[in-house]
């Protein structure tokens, strides 16, 4: 099998490749930005037969259709589309979008956090039919859902929080277009280390209190892991063979909310003969 996975020079996207790999998937990684993550991901998967990690601006569609030509005579036929690539700007790290610094931000959330997946799957969708089973995985975020409000306000910027709103689109129509023979199915993220999460400026820029209203907001307390991210990405596109057009959410419950449910109340009827009014 081949997957595409876009992204793996991060740490999600390199926990998903590591996971397909670990069951004898061959890969294509197509890298553009991070030299040094780049340089990371190419001495653990280093381009030979079973892997490849060609340059390439996803956002450009001559390139785009240049790489899928390259699969296409390197490995000859594709299974897997992970849709793993975006950009957004968290408002903690970058402020107003009328800052001179931000001068294009909103539109490259929307060219890399959305348009860049369309020219993946459109490239991708003639090679995924010639394919016995295949499967696409849009990765999204629960930005889609808060937008710039509650403890996530730091986080998503309303651009990137509405590319992600019309990701569900993208996934339904895909899912209808390309049955029976390829399922598309869309997991979408909360706060994940690496990503919203520890180990990125945005967290560090968060004061305690911040912090800690993400927590009590997060049922689980926590933030995922990319490893957790990588064994769902899996899950859709391999052993989620009835699923299509679905949204897995995965968001350490999130989107309910911090408030807890309290102990069952003792009631007020006290004797056998007390009736409900």
């Amino acid at each position: 099998m081949i997957a595409i996975v876009p992204g793996a020079a991060r740490p999600i996207g390199r926990a998903i490749a590591r996971r397909f790999a670990s069951a004898g998937i061959r890969l294509v990684m197509p890298v553009f930005d991070w030299p040094a993550s780049i340089e990371e991901l190419r001495g653990e998967f280093p381009d030979q037969s079973n892997h490849w990690t060609p340059d390439c601006d996803l956002r450009s569609p001559a390139r785009v259709a240049e790489l899928f030509a390259g699969i296409r005579e390197r490995f000859g036929g594709l299974d897997i589309l992970i849709n793993n690539i975006e950009r957004g700007g968290m408002p903690v790290v970058h402020g107003s979008y009328e800052l001179p610094v931000n001068a294009g931000q909103w539109q490259r959330e929307f060219a890399t956090t959305l348009e860049a997946k369309r020219l993946l799957f459109q490239q991708a969708l003639p090679l995924l039919q010639e394919a016995a089973s295949a499967a696409v995985v849009n990765i999204s975020s629960i930005a889609a859902l808060t937008g710039r409000t509650g403890p996530a306000a730091p986080f998503f910027s309303e651009g990137y929080s509405l590319a992600n709103r019309a990701i569900l689109g993208l996934t339904e129509a895909w899912a209808r277009q390309a049955a029976p023979g390829v399922r598309v199915n869309e997991l979408m993220l909360g706060f994940i280390e690496s990503r919203h999460g520890e180990g990125t400026r945005g967290w560090a820029a968060l004061s305690e209190e911040e912090r800690q209203a993400l927590d009590r907001h997060t049922p689980l307390c926590r933030r995922g892991k990319p490893e957790e991210v990588a064994e769902a990405v899996y899950f859709l596109a391999i052993e989620a063979t009835y699923m299509t057009g679905s949204v897995l959410r995965m968001d350490g419950g999130y989107m309910l909310g911090g408030d807890r449910t309290p102990p069952l109340p003792p009631g007020i009827l006290v004797g056998e003969d007390d009736v409900a009014p």
